[in-house]
Formats: structure tokens, C-alpha cells, sequence
């Protein structure tokens, strides 16, 4: 890429050094802006900022591109630490199913649902899922994002798992952005061991990890604990193996219930527990003051017509909280973090700041990419947001319709 000169910036957003790894309780509301800025970056990697005022000049113009950002602000990408990028197929017959009252679970318990894209996904070849991931990574970028998660959890056998973790590796090398790969074979359990869990539990911890360690085609590990689904004490035991192979916990849970597994995850050292639409008291002790993330997932919420996670009582609690996009078939298909960011104002109450560094800072923290993203300081390598013209920060979450980004500088 060479050396790129961004200058005249309304706001340089979310820089500094010597940051947190992330934000937690009141901090949320701290947002660094720079105002009339400039940055400077070479092959990718930031080596400059300040203020128009201090700037010197540029004493060396070989190879360099200079971009005007007058009237625009300038930011960290996005990072999405929690999406399925990798499917087979659109479900828009479960939207109509939903449309007519049947829920998530009713529709799950007929054969729709995880189930629905499992059968899907086991035909399709690995080049054909590659190819339309590619398209879909694409898009996402389109709508700022510069680090992405993606889980298996679509296959439910030891076969199309590896097929869908082979995918995500292929992926990590040829999107240009930075994805960490979620080992999710506990998504569901498979029609054929509906009577029969420690059976497809043995397959996940006896035949899927041990070959996933071995061609290294994960980063995490996780476990859809939930009613009609996996217990805390199954989610542990899948964990404990994920551990023994070096694969942290991210973890899917109180989507619909809370059954206590936020408090075993915890203990468990995951790194986040994402979706949290269900809080108790219990669950709120555990993430209090604690290194685990607690990702929200708002588009769920909205596209399937539950609760919105409560971001203000967790941040009342000193947590810190992630937002990310679940991005799926079924539950949530977009994974535009600009709408997000709206959701997350509009039906949570938090500020745009506080948002915001959900979806930045925090969500880099979410995916062990503190050292890398999530913030503009030197010598980090996060792809960088350029806006259009906007009146302020908050106007993007409020013009919620729009697309705000200008152009991503990976």
C-alpha cells in the first residue's frame, strides 16, 4: 500500500497511547476526538498523528497518497467478534414462518433452524462455501468492518465441521482482513442423536477436537448453552477438552433462559459470553469487575423479537461490554456494525460512545487483538475508517439508513 497522508480530519477517533486493553463501566463514556488532525501510515502500519497545528510538512512525497478529510472523521475499524459468516444457504422461510407466530424455538423443534442449515451445508462443496463467504466478507468491509470471528457450528459432523473450519482458515488467508476461527460443534445436537446427547458429546470432545488441534483450525471453542440445547454441566465438559488443546471458551449463552452458565464461563476464564438477552442478579455478580467480555448481540434481538441485552445495568456493574453482529442465516441476516451501533442507542440507551467502543476497543479485546486493533496509536495495524461528510460522530447512528463509510484503508 505504501504511505498514505490522511489530513485535514474533523475528528481522529479513539487514539492514543498507553490505552486500556479495553473500556469497563463509566469508562465507556471516554472517547478520545482529535480535532483537526492528520495521520500518517506506511504499508498499513500507523506512524503518525496529531494535530493540523504541530504537523511539519512531509519531507519525503515518493509513493505517497495524500486524502483531504475535510468535514469527515476518521476511526479504528470495526471489529466483529461474533458472526457465521460461512453458510450454506438463506433462510427466509423461517422470516415468514416467524411473520405467521411461530418462534426461533418452535420453528428449531420442527426441523428448522441450526438443523435446517446443517442439511444445507452438508452438500455444498468447500469450494462453493469459500466463494460465497468471500462475497459476503466483501460487503461486511464495505460497511466498515476490519476483523471479523467466524464459528462453525453449521456442519454437526466431524466431516462438515472440518469442511467449515477449513473454509475459515482459507479465509484468514486471502480476505485481508483479521478472523479468528470458533471451533462450535455444540450448536445443536443432529436429528440422528436427538435421544442420544452423550453420544454427539463424545464425537465433539473424542473425534472433532483432537483433529481440529491437529491441523490447527481453531482459535476458540464454543458451546450454544440453553434450553433445548446444551446444559452447563455438558458446556463444561465440551469447554474443559476445547481447554486441554489450547482453544479458550467464547461462549453462546442466556439467549432465552439463564441457566448459570455465565457463571461457569467466567470461572472457566472464557474470554467472552456473548448474546445475554436473559441477565440475572447471579449473572451479573459474575461478569462484575471480571476480564470476561460481555458481547451483545442487538440484531438478534431485534430480528427475532426478543429482549435487547441490558448494556446500562451491565455497565452500572463495571462490566465491559462488546457489541457485535451475530451475522446468520437465521436469526440475524446483516452484519452491518453502523446498523448495529443504532440498535444499540435507539433499544439499549447507550450513548454513541459508549458504542462505539463496544464495537471497536472492546470488540478487539473480544478476539485477542488489543495489541493490533481497535484503536489509532503507533505502530498498530487496524484497518482505518475513513466517513463521508457528517455533521457529527452521533449522526451515524441516528441516520441509521445511510452508508457513513467513505472508503476502509486496510
Amino acid at each position: 500500500m505504501g504511505k498514505v497522508l490522511i489530513k485535514n480530519i474533523k475528528g481522529l477517533v479513539q487514539y492514543g497511547e498507553d490505552l486500556p486493553q479495553f473500556r469497563r463501566g463509566e469508562e465507556m463514556k471516554t472517547l478520545p476526538i482529535l480535532e483537526n488532525a492528520f495521520l500518517a501510515l506506511e504499508d498499513g502500519v500507523i506512524v503518525a498523528y496529531g494535530s493540523m497545528d504541530d504537523w511539519g510538512g512531509i519531507t519525503d512525497w515518493r509513493d505517497l497518497e495524500v486524502i483531504d478529510a475535510e468535514g469527515k472523521y476518521v476511526l479504528p475499524a470495526f471489529c466483529d467478534s461474533h458472526t457465521h459468516t460461512v453458510f450454506a444457504k438463506s433462510r427466509e422461510e423461517e422470516f415468514v414462518d416467524r411473520i405467521n407466530g411461530l418462534s426461533y424455538e418452535e420453528i428449531a423443534l420442527k426441523g428448522g433452524g441450526i438443523l435446517n442449515s446443517a442439511r444445507k451445508l452438508a452438500g455444498m462443496s468447500e469450494d462453493e462455501l469459500f466463494e460465497q463467504a468471500m462475497a459476503r466478507i466483501d460487503l461486511l468491509k464495505s460497511y466498515g468492518t476490519g476483523a471479523l470471528e467466524i464459528k462453525s457450528g453449521y456442519g454437526l459432523s466431524v466431516e462438515a465441521e472440518l469442511k467449515m473450519l477449513r473454509v475459515i482458515k482459507r479465509l484468514k488467508e486471502a480476505s485481508g482482513l483479521s478472523i479468528k476461527s470458533t471451533f462450535l460443534g455444540a450448536h445443536a445436537f443432529p436429528a440422528e442423536f436427538k435421544e442420544n446427547h452423550r453420544g454427539y458429546i463424545d464425537m465433539i470432545i473424542n473425534e472433532m477436537i483432537p483433529k481440529i488441534a491437529e491441523e490447527k483450525l481453531a482459535d476458540y471453542i464454543d458451546v450454544f448453552c440453553e434450553r433445548n440445547y446444551f446444559s452447563v454441566e455438558e458446556m463444561a465438559e465440551i469447554l474443559e477438552a476445547g481447554a486441554k488443546v489450547g482453544l479458550r471458551p467464547k461462549v453462546h449463552v442466556n439467549q432465552f433462559s439463564a441457566l448459570g452458565g455465565i457463571k461457569k464461563a467466567v470461572e472457566m476464564n472464557a474470554l467472552s459470553v456473548d448474546h445475554l438477552e436473559e441477565l440475572t442478579d447471579e449473572d451479573i455478580e459474575a461478569l462484575k469487575d471480571s476480564n470476561t467480555m460481555a458481547t451483545i448481540l442487538p440484531s438478534c434481538s431485534h430480528f427475532l423479537s426478543i429482549p435487547f441485552g441490558d448494556a446500562k445495568r451491565l455497565m452500572e456493574n463495571n462490566a465491559a461490554v462488546a457489541l457485535a453482529s451475530d451475522f446468520n442465516p437465521g436469526s440475524t441476516p446483516s452484519g452491518n456494525l453502523q446498523f448495529v451501533w443504532s440498535l444499540a442507542c435507539v433499544k439499549m440507551r447507550m450513548t454513541p460512545e459508549e458504542a462505539l467502543n463496544a464495537l471497536t476497543i472492546n470488540g478487539a479485546y473480544a478476539m485477542d487483538l488489543s495489541s493490533t486493533h481497535g484503536t489509532i496509536s503507533v505502530g498498530k495495524k487496524t484497518p482505518i475508517l475513513i466517513t463521508k461528510e457528517i455533521p457529527n460522530l452521533a449522526y451515524i447512528p441516528y441516520a441509521f439508513g445511510d452508508q457513513h463509510i467513505e472508503r476502509i484503508i486496510e
